[in-house]
C-alpha cells in the first residue's frame, strides 16, 4: 500500500495533460481577444474589397 501511495504522489502524467490544457486554454483566450480586437478594422477592409469587386 505504501508503494502504491509512493507511485502515485511522483506520478506527472496528469500534470503535465493539466499544463497543456492550461496553455492551449490561454492561447484561446489570447486568439479570442485578437479577433475581437482586430474584427472590426478585418471586417472594414473585406467590405472595401468586396465594392472594389
Amino acid at each position: 500500500m505504501k508503494n502504491l501511495v509512493s507511485r502515485f504522489f511522483k506520478d506527472e502524467s496528469g500534470a503535465t495533460a493539466i499544463e497543456y490544457g492550461l496553455i492551449a486554454a490561454l492561447i484561446a483566450v489570447v486568439i479570442i481577444g485578437a479577433v475581437g480586437l482586430l474584427g472590426d478594422g478585418l471586417r472594414e477592409t473585406f467590405e472595401e474589397v468586396t465594392a472594389a469587386l
